[in-house]
Parts: C-alpha cells; structure tokens; sequence
C-alpha cells in the first residue's frame, strides 16, 4: 500500500536480510563523459532508471571505491561496483495471538506502544513474533484483512527501539498519514540515551545519512552531501549524567537510522548501540572506583541501542482533529536511567545543580 514516495521516510526501518546482485564494470577508454545514472541504465536494460538512481541515492554505487552521486559523469577506465537489492520474495503472513500494548484504536488507525526486541515487519530471519503477525491476528475478521490488504505500516522502528508508533487500518488512512510523514506535517519526539556529557541546552545535527561503504546493514553520516538523503535531527538535553546524557530528539527528516547515525557523527553514539560504537566505553575514568563494573551492568540491562520514540502527533485522517500520544519509557530504559543517575549522584558526587545544561 506503501507509494514510493513516501517510502523514503519510514523512521529507523529495520535492514533486512536482502538478497544483493552484484555488478562491476570498466568503463571503456574512449568513453564520452556522461552521466552515471544514464550510462547505467543504457548497459542495465532490465533495470529502470529510477532503480539506478535510487540505488545510487542509497549508497549502492561506486566508483573507484568512493560512492558516486546520480550527476556524476563518468570517465574512461572508472570502475564502477553495483549492488542491485533483489525484489523480496513474498512472505505468507501468518496471524499469532501476540499481546499489543494499544493506546488508541478507531476506524482508521490504530496507536500502540512497540516494545523492545520486536520487529514490525516479517523479514529474512524473522518471519515470526512480529508486529505484523501480531496486528494481523488482532484485526482478524475486519473488511481489510478479508480483502488480503497487510496492516498498514506508516512508519518503522528498530526492533531494540521501543516507543509510540501509528498502524493505518485502511488504504485512504494509510495514504493520509503517509502524506503526513512525507509532507512533516507531523510530531515525532525521541528520548536517547547517548555516551559523554552534554553541557549545552540544545543543538541540531545536519549530516546526509547514506549507506555505510564497509558494510551495507549500516548507515554513515556525511557532512558534505556527497552521499546518501538530507537529514537533521534537532535535540535538547533532559539530564546529564556526567559520563552519559538522557537527551529529547526531534526528527525534521526520517531517515533509517538517523538518530543513532547522527549522534555517533556527534561523537556522542547511543548507548548500548552495538552497530555504532555504544557498546565501548567511550566517557569516563577507568581510574574510579566501580565504574568499569557499573557500566558492564548497564549495558547488559538493554539489549541494544537506549532509543525510545516517546510522542507522536498526527492530523486524524478522517476528520482532521489533531492528535498527540506520549509513551511511557520501557522498563529497561527506566531501569538503565536511574542506574546511571544513582551512579552520578551517589558515586560520582555530582548535584542536581550541576545536572542541569549550561
């Protein structure tokens, strides 16, 4: 149901085990200089150019080892490498009997809180236990799933992040709230916990975020633009914990993974993030006593990235009201929170004066 469009926004979508097909090429000696996106899509007749130029957008193309963008022209000798995502194979969607933890439930759409370690969408891997097994089994009997139509996915979060997420139970629904996301017309507010002390009351972090060259799975940030989709990600400090901040981020784009690529650009990765950099004890003094021990057990309370999508707000897609949910932070966040804020109270003597931003 998703337009493509606006399946560029979907919010820290999960990376699934795709299948790639994998080109090279040398580009001839007396080549006249052209574009990339043209020149590939004349040699790859069975690939459209939009597949191209949304394969060189994602980071998927390169040229002499460097990824390239859509306008460049290519030279005599460039080698360049592609690596196509294979159509996804149909998956039979079975409905299971899964709890969801439902804050608003109407016609149209449907607001629940996803907890840690479930993922939305059936992929490779993980063809069970998932949102959408979950979703389909608690809307069976409705017109919709009687018609075959999927629930509608507006938008994704990782499966280790937790939070307030929007189901569409129609296909006019799906349409209005993806418009929604597209047009950021809507609310989107993160809490993260993220490694070292952030001193300031707010910032924004403006960075492309694009495919990660060494390894497709993940994400890189990039300053300059020369890869990947525009990104900014606004954010506040709510409390500092001398070695770690609990931070408020707004999302102005929504791009995959753009939170937890955009503060390990920062230099401030995630916490518990073991994709970028927030399992290593990148703050403090090895020198005090405990520490090494305290963050060993606070690592193992998540089991991944400290990321909650705390609040969303959306126009309704029926009759236009505005609508506005906040979440409780997941019992592991809480518990990793106050671990660290005993920690820096007790331990590290630090006030709540001296918690407070400059």
């Amino acid at each position: 149901m998703l337009e493509k469009e606006f399946e560029e926004e979907v919010i820290d979508s999960e990376i699934s085990e795709e299948r790639y097909e994998h080109k090279r090429l040398v580009v001839d000696a007396g080549q006249s200089a052209v574009r990339i996106d043209k020149y590939l899509a004349e040699r790859f007749a069975s690939s459209s150019r939009t597949r191209i130029q949304d394969a060189i957008d994602s980071g998927f193309v390169w040229v002499n080892a460097q990824p390239t963008r859509a306008n460049y022209k290519v030279r005599g000798n460039d080698v360049i490498c592609i690596a196509f995502p294979d159509p996804p194979a149909d998956i039979e969607l079975i409905p299971e009997d899964i709890p969801l933890d439902i804050v608003y439930e109407d016609d149209h759409v449907l607001v629940l809180n996803k907890p840690t370690n479930m993922v939305v969408h059936p992929g490779s891997g993980n063809y069970s236990g998932t949102l959408v097994n979950a979703l389909l089994h608690h809307f069976k009997g409705s017109e919709n799933v009687q018609k075959g139509l999927r629930p509608g996915i507006v938008h994704r979060l990782d499966k280790h992040t937790s939070g307030i997420m929007v189901v569409a139970k129609t296909e006019y629904a799906h349409a209005h709230l993806s418009k929604q996301f597209h047009d950021k017309i809507n609310e989107r507010r993160y809490q993260a916990l993220v490694w070292g002390d952030m001193r300031w009351k707010f910032g924004t972090i403006k960075a492309h975020v694009g495919r990660a060259g060494h390894d497709r799975k993940i994400f890189a940030a990039y300053p300059d633009g020369s890869v990947g989709k525009h990104a900014i990600t606004h954010w506040r400090t709510i409390e500092r914990f001398g070695y770690v901040t609990l931070v408020e981020c707004k999302l102005e784009t929504g791009r995959t993974h753009q939170i937890r690529v955009h503060f390990q650009h920062n230099g401030h990765p995630l916490f518990g993030d073991i994709d970028y950099g927030g399992k290593r004890i990148v703050r403090g003094s090895m020198q005090i006593q405990g520490y090494k021990h305290m963050v060993d057990n606070a690592l193992q309370i998540l089991p991944s990235q400290a990321l909650h999508a705390k609040t969303l707000g959306f126009y309704h897609p029926e009759n236009g009201h505005w609508m506005q949910f906040d979440s409780e932070l997941s019992p592991g966040m809480k518990q990793l929170i106050q671990t660290w804020r005993d920690f820096s109270y007790h331990t590290l003597k630090i006030n709540q004066e001296d918690m407070q931003p400059v």
